[in-house]
């Protein structure tokens, strides 16, 4: 329930300061066309994962600012990475699962087995398409969608060199729909925090980032303070 309350939290915010917008940035940014697309900016955010199938995580991510490339419409690459170990529950049902197969097979009861902790990394690859819009104080607010590459890798003791190994190692598509806040401390510093939601064929996961950008590039029309 966590990540779901967490998810409604930030909704409820952003809305709150999208109902208040300011109609000549905001208009501003709608007019923004693809002349505006280019490298702009780079950040780092550090954050917490709420996954399902391994414990609760941080999780760290660099992102890439590359302006607009329509209308409000911001290209964000981005790469995350996070690493964590398999929860009590997914490991007891691989340990009977094996046992139950050696039964079957030799005709015996198999000896308990014991694969100890398993940990799982992810590294991801991605590109975010914001729609951009301006409130109130110089808030910048955003949301939409994503596409991603995962690198999962999986370790253990245990089961190093196995099939089980092999199976927690894979290259797997995902993706995402986020939400997020921006204030422009200054023309070249910014802060930012987002939630996000990513969807994988084998896991899920909600995360809360917040971090900071460095702009090299000039802000677009409706960005500055």
């Amino acid at each position: 329930m966590a990540p779901v309350r967490g998810m409604l939290g930030v909704a409820v915010c952003a809305s709150l300061i999208g109902a208040f917008p300011n109609a000549t940035a905001a208009q501003e940014l709608a007019d923004l066309d693809y002349e505006h697309l280019g490298f702009r900016g780079f950040g780092f955010d550090w954050g917490h994962l709420w996954p399902t199938r391994v414990e609760r995580t941080g999780s760290v991510g660099l992102r890439i600012d590359m302006g607009y490339a329509g209308p409000g419409l911001r290209i964000v690459p981005n790469v995350s990475y996070w690493s964590s170990a398999l929860v009590q529950g997914e490991i007891t049902e691989l340990e009977d699962r094996i046992e139950q197969l050696i039964t079957d097979q030799s005709g015996t009861a198999s000896p308990p087995l014991d694969l100890g902790t398993i940990e799982w990394r992810d590294v991801a690859v991605g590109v975010d398409a914001q729609v951009v819009w301006d409130s109130l104080l110089d808030v910048l607010t955003y949301g939409g969608i994503g596409v991603t590459a995962h690198v999962l890798d999986g370790d253990g003791d245990a089961i190093a060199g196995t099939f089980i190994d092999d199976l927690l190692d894979s290259v797997t598509a995902g993706f995402n729909l986020h939400f997020g806040l921006e204030y422009p401390l200054t023309d070249r510093l910014r802060i930012y925090g987002v939630s996000k939601y990513e969807v994988m064929s084998d896991l899920q996961f909600f995360t809360v980032r917040a971090g900071w950008q460095i702009m090299t590039g000039p802000n677009a029309p409706g960005e500055g303070r």
